[in-house]
């Protein structure tokens, strides 16, 4: 009969299958843009950038230093300050704690002194893996104690932007840093000290709005994210099509608001040149 000749469906033991997987679990990633499966290790060689489609993945703070400043002489500074909860936002301290453990990172942007090829500079480096990066009174109160230690110290400052915005669960207070990071850099211009920042994917509101975008010299990341509200609210607040690539790197370099893009594996060469010019 012809239902004799249909063959049955054979029944796999999904355990059985996953044992005899070759793939080791956590070591491939995929592009977000162009969908290739990347070997982690070998991306890491690449500085984090796609060998297909020169996407520059997200970095965290700790790969972001390493690759800028010089081996063995990063010196985080040690700042005393904690988060409040002014708006008594429930569980939003507990969730400070769980992403404290998780990434191993203390707020969302690590600041301390360090050298790019032998030059000796004040560093801030926003993480995303932290709250998206969102500006709160910690990350306010570090940036701002980094800059006056640029001043102390006479030192260039870099800093690498990643934020989300101003952080909502600390209300005004997040809002006020905007002014107080603000004050503290005008402070740094009127001592002459060179101030670079570097806008990465993503860089948004409040931060945008501060001190992002007061760089003597303001540098991004190939097609980084920069803007201060996104662009579905901005299309909605004003009703009209925002034009093609509208708030990319590449888009605000043609508008004159960015200085120069900078692909991550000649960041930190770009960087040593700008301080050799500052100093002569």
């Amino acid at each position: 009969m012809v239902i004799d000749k249909i063959k049955k469906r054979i029944e796999y033991d999904d355990k059985e299958d996953e044992h005899k997987s070759d793939i080791p679990v956590g070591k491939w990633v995929k592009c977000s843009k162009c969908k290739e499966i990347l070997y982690k290790e070998d991306l890491h060689k690449n500085y984090s950038v796609c060998p297909n489609c020169g996407n520059h993945f997200r970095l965290s703070s700790r790969r972001r230093i390493e690759q800028i400043i010089d081996e063995g002489t990063f010196n985080e500074f040690k700042i005393d300050v904690k988060t409040s909860n002014p708006l008594e936002m429930e569980d939003y301290i507990k969730k400070l704690e769980v992403l404290k453990e998780k990434t191993g990172l203390d707020e969302a942007v690590k600041c301390g002194t360090g050298k790019i090829n032998s030059k000796k500079v004040v560093i801030c480096v926003m993480d995303s893996n932290f709250m998206m990066g969102s500006m709160g009174k910690v990350v306010g109160e570090k940036i701002t104690y980094s800059i006056e230690k640029a001043i102390e110290l006479k030192l260039p400052l870099i800093v690498f932007c990643a934020s989300g915005g101003a952080r909502m669960q600390e209300g005004i207070i997040s809002l006020m840093q905007m002014a107080k990071t603000s004050a503290a850099i005008e402070k740094l211009n009127e001592h002459g000290i060179l101030y670079i920042t570097v806008l990465t994917d993503p860089t948004y509101g409040g931060v945008t709005a501060s001190f992002a975008s007061l760089g003597d010299i303001i540098l991004a990341e190939p097609n980084a994210m920069i803007g201060f509200a996104g662009p579905r609210v901005i299309k909605q607040t004003i009703g009209q099509d925002l034009p093609d690539g509208f708030q990319t790197s590449e888009f605000l370099l043609e508008h004159g608001f960015i200085d120069k893009i900078v692909e991550r594996k000649d960041m930190k060469d770009i960087l040593y040149k700008l301080l050799k010019f500052n100093s002569n």
